[in-house]
């Protein structure tokens, strides 16, 4: 066809390369040589999917990175930012925004489902900023919605005027308080390791477009989040870009909040249904067949 139409085999191969980054066209599922046409309105869905794995990508980077730059002391005005090291400093603290927030709280909260007694200890002070007319805003991850005690911890909330929300992961703990001051951990990857209070204009500017991102893209707690255009949930979705970022089951456990063992089913889902026998295979196949975006 290339040759009837006086086209170089170069000139082929870098209009399908074109296509195909814009998810017009794909590999033949037959025998992987050839390339068939994918309707418009799937294409435009599957490059949309794409741009918004590259978003938060680059939306988990850029939180690192303020989590970090914040840990590392104040570096303009002394009262920028101010180091919590025992838990005894972070539980005080946290009691005195309670009592001292005049609007709005927002909350990351990763790790999985919360204890039954850690939520009954929270609705005192819970209670307490919403009857105040503060607006608390909470993002759980997705696998909390099977835990009994946060869905009625959530019912709970909800009645008194709490709104909640869930997605499959989180880049960082994080609570901020009337858009003026958070509280996020000193090292991202250990929240045990103390939390850094930041209060620089930027910085709380940046974490405050960073909530509200994750916050839009997010499913209300009573909502059930909608497979994307592979259908994949969300869970898998995520698993299958940590897989093939080259995360252990472990390290992909504790970011999705599930067991060791869930997420070695869900890694073994992915790779049976990409046809693939190992993991770097699933992540050549999920980006050729347009699950992943392309990194070229």
């Amino acid at each position: 066809m290339a040759l009837r139409h006086g086209t170089g085999a170069a000139e082929v191969r870098e209009a399908l390369h074109r296509l195909s980054t814009l998810s017009l066209v794909r590999p033949s599922e037959s025998d992987g040589t050839g390339f068939h046409a994918v309707a418009p309105a799937l294409g435009m869905e599957l490059l949309l999917a794409r741009q918004q794995a590259k978003v938060e990508a680059s939306r988990v980077a850029a939180a690192q990175l303020v989590a970090e730059y914040s840990a590392l002391g104040p570096t303009g005005r002394e009262s920028d930012s101010e180091q919590l090291v025992s838990v005894e400093e972070i539980r005080d603290r946290l009691a005195r925004f309670g009592e001292t927030a005049e609007s709005e709280v927002m909350t990351f909260a990763p790790g999985g489902a919360h204890s039954a007694a850690d939520l009954a200890a929270s609705r005192e002070p819970n209670a307490a900023l919403l009857s105040r007319g503060i607006r608390m805003r909470t993002v759980y991850l997705d696998s909390v919605r099977n835990h009994q005690p946060t869905e009625e911890h959530v019912s709970w909330l909800s009645a008194r005027g709490g709104e909640v929300r869930t997605t499959a992961s989180l880049p960082i703990r994080l609570i901020i308080i009337d858009r003026k001051q958070a509280l996020l951990p000193a090292q991202v990857t250990d929240a045990r390791k103390g939390a850094v209070l930041v209060r620089s204009e930027g910085t709380i500017a940046a974490l405050c477009a960073l909530f509200e991102s994750v916050w839009a893209a997010a499913t209300p707690f009573g909502t059930k989040p909608e497979p994307d255009p592979q259908g994949l949930t969300r869970q898998e979705a995520e698993v299958l870009r940590l897989l093939a970022s080259g995360m252990t089951d472990e390290a992909i456990s504790k970011k999705l909040g599930v067991s060791p063992r869930t997420a070695r089913r869900i890694a073994a889902d992915l790779l049976e249904r990409l046809d693939a026998r190992s993991r770097f295979e699933a992540g050549v196949h999920a980006v050729q067949d347009g699950w992943l975006p392309s990194t070229r």
